[in-house]
Formats: C-alpha cells, sequence, structure tokens
C-alpha cells in the first residue's frame, strides 16, 4: 500500500504546473500518508463486533483529488468562456450603437 502511496506522490510531483488543483492532491495524498500511519499505530485488539471504517482508503483520496483537478480545469474553461461572451457582448453592443446613430444622423 505504501508503494503505491510512492508512485502516486511522484506522479502528483512530476506535475509541470503548480496549480490549486496540485497543491489539493499534494494535501489529499499527505492525509493518505497519515490515515495509513494511524491504522498501522492503532492497538491490535479485536471485539466481539464489526466496526464500520469510518476513513477514506487511498483510492478514495486519488479519486476525489482527481475530481478536484478535473472540477478546477472546468472552472477555469467556463471563466474564459465568459470572457470571451463578454467581450463579443461588448463589441456587438457598440456596434449597433454606432449604428443607431448613424441612423438618426441620416434623418
Amino acid at each position: 500500500m505504501s508503494d503505491a502511496l510512492d508512485k502516486a506522490e511522484q506522479a502528483v510531483r512530476a506535475a509541470e504546473t503548480d496549480t490549486a488543483a496540485v497543491q489539493l492532491a499534494m494535501a489529499a495524498m499527505e492525509l493518505a500518508k497519515l490515515a495509513t500511519q494511524q491504522q498501522a499505530q492503532a492497538p491490535a485488539q479485536q471485539c466481539q463486533h464489526d466496526h464500520r471504517q469510518a476513513r477514506r482508503g487511498t483510492g478514495e483520496w486519488i479519486g476525489i483529488a482527481c475530481a478536484v483537478c478535473v472540477g478546477s480545469i472546468g472552472l477555469a474553461f467556463a471563466s474564459l468562456a465568459l470572457a470571451i461572451l463578454g467581450g463579443v457582448a461588448a463589441i456587438v453592443v457598440l456596434v449597433l450603437r454606432d449604428m443607431w446613430q448613424s441612423s438618426r444622423k441620416g434623418h
């Protein structure tokens, strides 16, 4: 399990850009490491009843980190699209205003 954590951590560190999504992925990896260390240090007592495991596994943390990365990229593209849309709308309004003023001067 530790080998998979090390491989995932190396893959995250190999990313070319240091964005907020990569920082979140690194934080998720650190949380997964802490959870694994705490599980290893827990006393080995066996109860007669079943305990439901409340901690997330390494795969879940990696999945969450990937979802955050994809979501942030989607948010960036949406922001870019809104900026382009705003610029196009401003140009259309300016052209229409100029046409309106030209037609008013002609009368």
